[in-house]
């Protein structure tokens, strides 16, 4: 099963203190047509970044996949090629063991960096980075038994 799905009401209000969010702001990733192999993520706030800024940007979502597979986030192509912007990690990777997680619920988070020298003004509801679901595989004999128990960073 692949499905996004908002954090809880309790994380929401925990992650975006900070943020004039409302709740129903959170928009689920889609995508825009039929070939389509990225699910664009929203941004849920007015956001300025200014040259060399970054910001984190949390988006309210969260997704449950298959064993074996990861979620890659990769910026969208036209933010990339037209101001410049970046996502600080280049590609984000979620496991499908961050899903649910004690610390965060497997918020997903984006860090956005403005490499160009001109400031970016992003609206809310703007689609910024797309979500591609992948399929991995791992090396006959694969030992690995620990179970994730955290957010990011909990796996060292």
């Amino acid at each position: 099963m692949r499905k996004f799905e908002k954090i809880s009401e309790k994380q929401f209000r925990d992650d975006f203190v900070n943020f004039n969010v409302e709740y129903n702001d959170i928009k689920l990733p889609v995508r825009k047509t039929k070939n389509s192999a990225g699910y664009d993520f929203y941004i849920p706030f007015d956001a300025i970044i200014n040259p060399n800024e970054t910001i984190l940007i949390p988006t309210g979502i969260k997704v449950i996949m298959n064993e074996n597979e990861f979620l890659g986030i990769y910026v969208r192509s036209g933010l990339g090629t037209k101001y410049n912007l970046r996502m600080c990690n280049q590609v984000g990777i979620i496991d499908a063991d961050y899903y649910n997680n004690i610390e965060n619920e497997g918020h997903i988070f984006i860090k956005m960096q403005n490499e160009g020298n001109e400031t970016v003004y992003l609206k809310k509801s703007d689609r910024i980075a797309q979500g591609i679901f992948q399929k991995y595989y791992i090396t006959d004999f694969d030992q690995v038994a620990e179970i994730r128990e955290g957010g990011l960073g909990s796996t060292n």
